[in-house]
């Protein structure tokens, strides 16, 4: 497990082993489509390695050209994506004369990142840090409905009416907005599990304060199919192989695979 002060060995090559990485996974990792579509945009005749017309099963090495329908594939080797555990107190910002303590200045990383979704300073938990800004704005086009998942502790008992006001949706006067149904599931006294497809400014605690519900604390343990898992505060993963490709297929639109 990657820490905060601890370099990413491997980082800048770890798709181009010796033997180099079969085309559909490439395809697949650049974020093109799926590897299972990848086949069949290589059967089509449609993709090139270094100028030839790709085959099934043929590989791709360190400094190879590789084109689509005439456009180059960029390889995700100097791509970085990374889960990132953001510690209570920390803001997501990478300039905020008035914050103590910065996201840029916490997260240590060879390569510049940034994240794809903020968290509030009182809140804690998953952050995906990336460089690649298409990434970025698939993750945070409410459009897209991606998930997110959070657990949640209040101050007063929860009750089977607020769980189910929440879930149909809460008006927001301040923001003049309707939130969309949402998942809850009570797993405490006080504490509950919510998933959102949307992202509005302090969207759960804007949501419980219109019950007079005070958020004790708020966790994200989820985006889309990256969790937090053992993560510990101030800690990051590099997400890579088939997590990553489950990623950008979700981004895109394709679903896991």
């Amino acid at each position: 497990m990657n820490t905060k002060t601890q370099k990413s060995d491997n980082y800048n090559h770890e798709n181009f082993k010796s033997d180099g990485i079969r085309i559909n996974k490439y395809l697949a990792q650049a974020g093109i489509c799926s590897r299972r579509d990848a086949d069949g945009l290589v059967d089509s005749g449609v993709v090139c390695i270094n100028g030839r017309t790709a085959k099934s099963g043929d590989r791709v090495f360190s400094g190879d050209t590789v084109t689509c329908r005439g456009k180059n594939v960029g390889s995700r080797q100097d791509v970085a994506v990374l889960a990132y555990y953001k510690p209570i107190g920390v803001v997501c910002s990478e300039r905020d004369k008035h914050a103590d303590k910065l996201i840029s200045d916490q997260l240590h990383f060879p390569v510049r990142v940034t994240y794809a979704g903020r968290l509030d300073k009182d809140s804690e938990g998953l952050l995906l840090m990336t460089n690649d800004g298409a990434l970025i704005d698939r993750l945070m086009r409410g459009a897209n409905y991606h998930e997110k998942e959070y657990i949640v502790k209040v101050k007063q008992d929860i009750t089977g009416d607020f769980i189910h006001k929440m879930e149909e949706g809460v008006y927001l006067q301040e923001l003049d907005q309707k939130t969309r149904p949402c998942e809850l599931e009570q797993i405490g006294k006080r504490t509950f599990r919510i998933i959102l497809t949307q992202g509005l400014n302090r969207q759960i605690r804007r949501m419980c304060e219109s019950f007079h519900y005070d958020v004790v604390s708020l966790k994200r343990v989820r985006i889309a199919n990256i969790t937090i898992g053992k993560l510990r505060p101030g800690e990051y993963r590099i997400i890579k192989d088939h997590e990553l490709e489950n990623l950008y297929n979700i981004a895109n639109g394709a679903g896991q695979i």
